[in-house]
């Protein structure tokens, strides 16, 4: 039996889709345990892309019981669109491998209409929130003035069990169970870039009280990092790239949000964001995805501290206005201007692919255990 979290490490948008579908062969359950549907997890399958925003990504494995947690939001008339939209592609989903925590709370209209109406609506746009709601129905929730899943709509009803004792039952029957977040530690609550955040923890603590698994039954927790950094919206971002080459990664990676659509903005990897991560997530292992996006550049670049006024700073600053005057100081690695998507070896990608990885593991000190050299679930390296 084991319990692992998959987290994303940055802003978000790290390919936790692609990672969860991939891990989740070998697991027994798949729980979504924050967010809402501002998630956009993307996961492609035999050149077929499939975008889920509230249901997890081990929808797609026959044997798998997904469920989506009560630290999540949800918007009833998403998930039945979510559910239709999957049979209509011929996936099985049904109350049988599909279930929803009771204590979960709903999304109501007057969530979306608060999101777009209100006097904060010009800040939640600076923020870069998705306007779906997700903010105001944990408003209401802290507020405690929300509405819970299992006092809503009938068309849920077939779905809704007490999570905290399914999961428990499940350990107990020594189930294997992988724990999916949305988001990133970049825009947890506590620990991202405030404001300009999201309004849940998807960070590992926040997979413990939102799904009611103890932190004791935690096997391990695995950080999804992009091999670039990316995010949606405002806030500062350090290594942002304003220039040719920042319009290169955006369209070589295709980084548009899965949910909004909007154009990511683009920078160089982060090492202090990532050493942050580590240690607010208690990470035990590293997957690095879209390495491929990097394969036709001639030099590379890695953020290894910042220079606020003169002086060096190697870890992330909780401080928001020291971070807005943060300028990166940068390590060039050379490129290795080749193809990588169709290797399936770690010894058989080009000497400068292994430096660069092993640059970010000698760094933070957590070993990378898989690379993602394309979307594919095929186009992964086990290291």
């Amino acid at each position: 039996m084991s319990v692992n979290v998959i987290v994303g490490t940055q802003w978000g948008d790290e390919g936790k889709g692609k990672i969860t579908d991939l891990l989740a062969k070998k697991v027994d359950l798949v729980v979504r345990y924050q967010g809402g549907n501002n998630a956009g997890h993307t996961v492609v399958i035999n050149k077929k892309t499939f975008k889920l925003h509230l249901i997890p990504s081990g929808i797609f494995y026959p044997h798998i019981i997904c469920v989506i947690g009560n630290g999540v939001v949800i918007d009833p008339e998403v998930f039945l669109q979510e559910v239709a939209t999957l049979k209509d592609n011929g996936i099985n989903v049904s109350p049988k491998n599909l279930k929803i925590s009771k204590t979960a709370h709903v999304i109501l209209s007057k969530h979306k209409e608060r999101d777009c109406n209100n006097e904060e609506a010009k800040d939640s746009l600076k923020i870069g929130t998705t306007k779906r709601g997700i903010g105001p129905s944990y408003e209401d929730k802290i507020n405690r003035s929300g509405l819970r899943a299992e006092q809503y709509a009938k068309e849920l009803e077939p779905y809704l069990v007490d999570s905290v004792l399914y999961l428990d039952k499940a350990i107990k029957d020594n189930k294997n169970i992988l724990l999916e977040g949305a988001q990133g530690t970049m825009l947890d609550i506590d620990h991202g870039t405030y404001p300009f955040v999201t309004s849940s923890n998807p960070t590992a603590g926040g997979s413990c009280t939102g799904s009611g698994i103890g932190p004791t039954k935690i096997d391990k927790v695995i950080g999804i990092a992009k091999a670039y950094c990316t995010r949606v919206g405002e806030g500062p971002f350090p290594t942002e790239l304003n220039d040719s080459i920042g319009i290169y990664l955006r369209e070589k990676g295709a980084e548009y949000g899965t949910t909004t659509g909007r154009n990511r903005r683009c920078g160089w990897f982060d090492i202090p964001v990532l050493k942050h991560a580590v240690r607010v997530n208690g990470l035990t292992e590293l997957v690095i995805t879209k390495l491929d996006v990097l394969d036709d550049l001639d030099e590379i670049q890695i953020c290894t501290g910042y220079n606020y006024k003169g002086n060096i700073l190697k870890d992330y600053p909780s401080d928001i206005n020291v971070l807005i005057e943060c300028i990166p100081v940068l390590k060039s690695f050379p490129g290795w201007n080749s193809d990588i998507t169709e290797i399936s070896s770690y010894s058989d990608l080009p000497k400068e692919t292994q430096n660069y990885l092993n640059f970010i593991e000698q760094e933070t000190g957590v070993p990378i255990r898989i690379v993602s050299v394309g979307a594919d679930r095929t186009q992964t390296v086990w290291k």
